[in-house]
């Protein structure tokens, strides 16, 4: 069997995605998150935080939730449905975070917990701190001159 007919034999036999159903349910979804960030935010607000820090509140409050929702094993059956839905707000982040830990966490929580954590969403980490860091002596040196 060549792999012209094998590649042909695979497509002849997969089941057909519903592209329209899974595009629709992650926009209501991602929406819905969306929306619940939006609310979290108001509510800090009417609180009596300021704006700014309404909104890294509110960013906080979701990458919580999203890593309690997956160390209950919740997240990933709302993510089988909603798909790219919950994968694009930061609540997709904290997701791929919290996964690799609670997936090792018969491992110990040092060498499991601790080590896995990191694997998806550490290079992300790295790049950003090293970023930040090198946009930070760059706007340093240009106030310096």
């Amino acid at each position: 069997m060549t792999e012209k007919q094998y590649g042909k034999l695979v497509s002849d036999m997969s089941p057909k995605s519903p592209m329209g159903k899974d595009c629709f349910n992650a926009f209501w979804i991602g929406g819905l998150i969306c929306a619940l960030g939006q609310a979290f935010m108001n509510g800090y607000a009417w609180l009596g935080l300021e704006r700014e820090a309404a909104g890294t509140a509110a960013s906080m409050s979701l990458v919580a939730l999203s890593a309690l929702l997956t160390g209950l094993s919740l997240y990933d059956n709302i993510a089988k449905f909603a798909g790219a839905g919950t994968l694009v707000p930061i609540t997709g982040f904290a997701n791929s975070i919290a996964a690799p830990a609670v997936e090792f966490k018969t491992e110990g929580f040092i060498l499991g917990v601790g080590g896995k954590m990191f694997t998806i969403a550490g290079p992300v980490l790295v790049y950003g701190l090293a970023a930040s860091v090198v946009y930070g002596l760059i706007y340093w040196i240009t106030l310096l001159f």
